[in-house]
């Protein structure tokens, strides 16, 4: 049996593919364990939200094992009073972050965690650059996005695990963007697979880090309506709108729950003082010492990303598309406009979009717009490497000079963060004594002043009916906690007088609470939300459950439809001219 030469051509070529990305792979894997290279003498990079993702990992980790798949509240917040966390927070980083604490010991789960978010940036930057450059071009291309300057920041200086997730799949969001757009050449879908990929990964985003998903969805507005005015053409509006549409509607089961249930917590202390746009422009000063060393800390990264994007800009531009793969200028243009966007977003000359725009507020701080800048700037230095003009010396003097340039940013900013290898063990100790950890002041239910809980308290309290008789007795009453789990629990009193229960849990609209079968509304202390539950004299058995509010129910519905039709849009066309029903 004889093999053609095609056949022959054909299989070299896909060992040689295979190899290239095993090849990008371990350059992308390289690049994450060199950023976190200090790491392994320092201890963890304790940023601002380190405890944060930390405490919902291991939170969503023992909600697991109670088997709860998909937590809502966060049993361990507020010092055991709990909130409801995962019903704001998207899933998929700390989801991942539970399944790494599942396998590897806890203090090296966020380094593990860098180091595959950071390799998963550098392959989805690859695949982009695979479109647009040749191999050596493509390989840079996921070396600049995978140790970009922003992406420094977060890991050394913010520890904001979900954003530095959701930032990994901006490569494939753009290259997605353009394929819908028409602005590669050739294009390698079909338009309803493109626009199914893009809406993949929309979604992907809005479900890693909501301020990401706000930045992506302004800067794709943009991109369409940029590619509408150049192309002349509505068609670029329609297909974007349409991806969109369908990636709300693959996310649906958590945004709509997040929109809808935000009357339910006090939402506005996400904006409280110090995390405001207007306070977190480039180079803003205010009355706070530590934010303003650490906002100029983000401006001087801002800046050195807007200078060396405009420098690789230039190098890059070709008058005669003289780059040895098509870089269109169409596509130039594109990464120039999203460029000069983003710069102008970090500026306090744009407070009236943020003041203006719908929920463009939430991001809070303009300088996460790097995010958006780093895709610019790792397809500049690309294209401006394979530029016909970097040849040689020129070329490899150029990539030296930027990794020398990525190193002292790494370097400054290892030595300004603080080190700490104590805190994921503190967190440990504290789940396991039933202590909890601290909550978070935009998810604690209304009417609640979660600094009046106290930080230690016991699971569940009796005490008389009476305010005289509480003062001046105690409760004789018995209690067996059957069940106890962030969305269940059951017990037992038995008490020979009337007598109020007080459960270490906030009040909240998902919960329902019954006594002996039968609803009862739940009563609050006053200053805080705790739950309070009177009791009448004899044996009780209160059931206390987190159940399916009519929010989540419509979202599912809407993400379910929307498989439907993405499994439609996946499904290949008969050819023309195929006869289906052939015996």
């Amino acid at each position: 049996m004889s093999v053609s030469s095609e056949e022959t051509s054909a299989a070299n070529q896909t060992v040689n593919t295979k190899r290239v990305w095993l090849f990008a792979f371990a350059v992308s894997l390289a690049a994450g364990l060199a950023i976190i290279s200090p790491f392994f003498w320092m201890g963890n990079a304790s940023g601002h939200d380190f405890s944060f993702h930390v405490a919902s990992w291991i939170d969503a980790a023992v909600q697991w094992r109670d088997g709860i798949l998909l937590p809502r509240w966060t049993g361990g917040a507020n010092h055991g009073f709990g909130e409801p966390r995962f019903i704001f927070y998207p899933p998929i980083s700390w989801m991942l972050g539970a399944a790494l604490g599942s396998v590897v010991p806890w203090i090296f789960v966020p380094a593990v965690f860098i180091v595959l978010t950071q390799t998963l940036a550098g392959q989805c930057a690859f695949a982009l650059g695979q479109r647009l450059f040749p191999t050596r071009g493509a390989l840079v291309c996921a070396v600049c996005y995978a140790a970009n300057p922003y992406a420094l920041l977060v890991v050394y200086m913010r520890s904001d695990f979900a954003e530095q997730l959701a930032l990994a799949f901006f490569p494939l969001l753009f290259l997605a963007a353009a394929e819908v757009l028409g602005l590669l050449d050739p294009p390698a879908r079909s338009p309803r697979r493109s626009i199914l990929f893009l809406a993949i990964m929309f979604a992907a985003v809005w479900l890693t880090n909501a301020p990401a998903g706000v930045v992506a969805s302004y800067s794709l507005t943009m991109l369409f309506a940029w590619t509408a005015l150049t192309k002349k053409s509505w068609r670029p509006l329609l297909r974007g709108g349409a991806a969109m549409a369908l990636g709300f509607g693959l996310a649906a089961f958590y945004l709509v729950p997040a929109a809808y249930e935000q009357r339910w917590v006090n939402i506005s202390l996400a904006l409280a003082s110090g995390l405001q746009p207007s306070q977190n422009f480039l180079y803003s000063i205010i009355a706070d010492a530590e934010h303003n060393a650490f906002n100029r800390i983000a401006s001087h990264t801002a800046v050195l990303m807007i200078v060396l994007t405009g420098i690789f800009a230039t190098q890059s531009f070709s008058r005669d598309r003289s780059t040895a793969r098509p870089f269109t200028k169409n596509l130039w243009s594109a990464l120039l406009a999203l460029s000069v966007m983003a710069a102008f977003l970090m500026a306090r000359i744009s407070n009236i979009f943020w003041i203006a725009l719908p929920e463009l507020r939430f991001v809070q701080f303009p300088w996460r717009w790097m995010s958006i800048l780093a895709i610019p700037f790792a397809c500049f230095v690309s294209a401006a490497i394979v530029h016909k003009r970097m040849r040689g010396y020129r070329a490899a003097s150029t990539i030296v000079a930027l990794l020398a340039v990525l190193a002292c940013t790494a370097t400054y900013m290892v030595r300004h963060t603080w080190w700490d290898s104590e805190d994921v063990p503190v967190l440990l100790e504290a789940l396991q004594n039933d202590e909890g950890f601290e909550g978070v002041d935009e998810y604690d239910p209304l009417g609640d002043d979660h600094s009046l809980l106290p930080e230690k308290s016991e699971r569940v309290t009796i005490v008389p009916a009476t305010p005289v008789a509480e003062a001046g007795s105690k409760s004789d009453a018995q209690v067996t906690v059957q069940r106890w789990t962030a969305e269940k629990k059951e017990m037992r009193v038995t008490t020979r007088k009337p007598s109020v229960l007080k459960l270490r849990l906030l009040d909240y609209p998902a919960w329902r609470v019954k006594v002996n079968e039968a609803e009862v509304g739940p009563e609050q202390t006053g200053e805080t939300a705790q739950i309070i539950v009177p009791l009448p004299a004899g044996q009780s058995h209160v059931v206390v459950q987190f159940i399916r509010t009519p929010d989540r129910t419509i979202g599912g519905v809407i993400s379910a439809a929307s498989v439907l039709i993405a499994l439609l849009l996946f499904r290949k066309r008969p050819r023309p001219g195929s006869n289906l029903n052939k015996d």
